[in-house]
């Protein structure tokens, strides 16, 4: 049951954002010497294990957590943000983290353009607004009509557009299965399609590299946990705004470890598409809130 302490849903919503910004720090740098795919292999791999773990200590076990009655959406969903990871580190390793997570922060504007086509929700103009600026910043980013334009930063943008559907029919799922159940079903659908398709691009590692290995499987698990933990003490309307803290920590590990360049369009084009993301996610409060006082002054009429 979501709880009201703000202060510790922000804390940990930021502390999951700074979790996941080294993960994909770590993650680039093994991708340098080892296939991408096998990375996420692995990091699924574990993945499971820890969803096994945290649904496994819930009442009922394993088998009451895993009881749905839309099994199709949630292996769906699973599928879905197996391969929008494996879109994204493509998209980490060709252009940089950077340049991937910048566009990658469009996804809140992409969740409230396609909400009214998977949810039935209704987008009023000012948030259209802001997802035509969010769209012009990522256009700044791309460049597509200059010389240093690369058609992978298009797998950045098509990452966030899988992650924003994902997160769409999560919200839809939510109407007929818990969260533990949802959880689930990411970890155990998502594990099967990176076998499915990672598996057959394995490498043997030397061995101190299977210790940044195990540290990334830690982190993902430690993310997912402040996640948890952040939703668990917060509303969502409240923290949200502050997972845009992951393109600021990614972009000081590309800077400070990868020695990448910040370029303007970059920072403007980011500016661009963080401002109009925090207005979509202000509006979605406001017109929520609007709803919820409507509904109760209705049952008092």
């Amino acid at each position: 049951m979501t709880g009201s302490n703000h202060r510790l849903g922000i804390a940990f919503m930021t502390a999951a954002s700074l979790i996941f910004a080294f993960q994909d720090g770590i993650s680039k740098y093994l991708s340098v010497t080892y296939n991408p795919m096998m990375v996420v292999l692995i990091r699924y791999w574990f993945f499971a294990i820890f969803v096994l773990a945290v649904s496994a200590s819930k009442r009922g076990g394993i088998r009451a957590v895993a009881r749905t009655s839309q099994p199709i959406l949630q292996m769906f969903r699973g599928a879905l943000l197996a391969t929008e990871m494996i879109v994204m580190m493509w998209a980490i390793v060709r252009v940089g983290l950077v340049d991937a997570h910048a566009l990658f922060a469009c996804h809140p504007l992409l969740v409230a353009a396609l909400s009214g086509v998977v949810l039935g929700e209704s987008v009023g103009w000012r948030r259209w607004v802001a997802i035509l600026v969010g769209f012009a910043g990522m256009l700044v980013i791309v460049q597509p009509g200059a010389a240093v334009f690369s058609p992978w930063s298009l797998a950045a943008f098509l990452s966030a557009g899988m992650f924003a559907l994902y997160s769409l029919l999560t919200r839809y799922a939510a109407r007929r299965d818990s969260a533990e159940t949802s959880f689930f079903w990411t970890g155990i659908g998502g594990t099967l399609t990176a076998t499915i398709a990672c598996i057959w691009f394995w490498q043997p590692m030397s061995g101190s590299d299977w210790l940044w290995m195990a540290l990334l499987c830690l982190t993902g698990s430690a993310g997912h946990f402040c996640l948890i933990k952040c939703y668990e003490a917060s509303e969502a309307s409240v923290v949200q705004p502050f997972a845009y803290f992951h393109l600021v920590f990614a972009s000081a590990i590309g800077l400070t470890v990868f020695g990448e360049e910040l370029a303007t369009h970059v920072v403007s084009g980011s500016v661009l598409i963080v401002l109009a993301g925090l207005f979509t996610l202000w509006r979605q409060r406001v017109t929520t809130g609007t709803v919820s006082r409507s509904r109760d002054h209705r049952k008092f009429e």
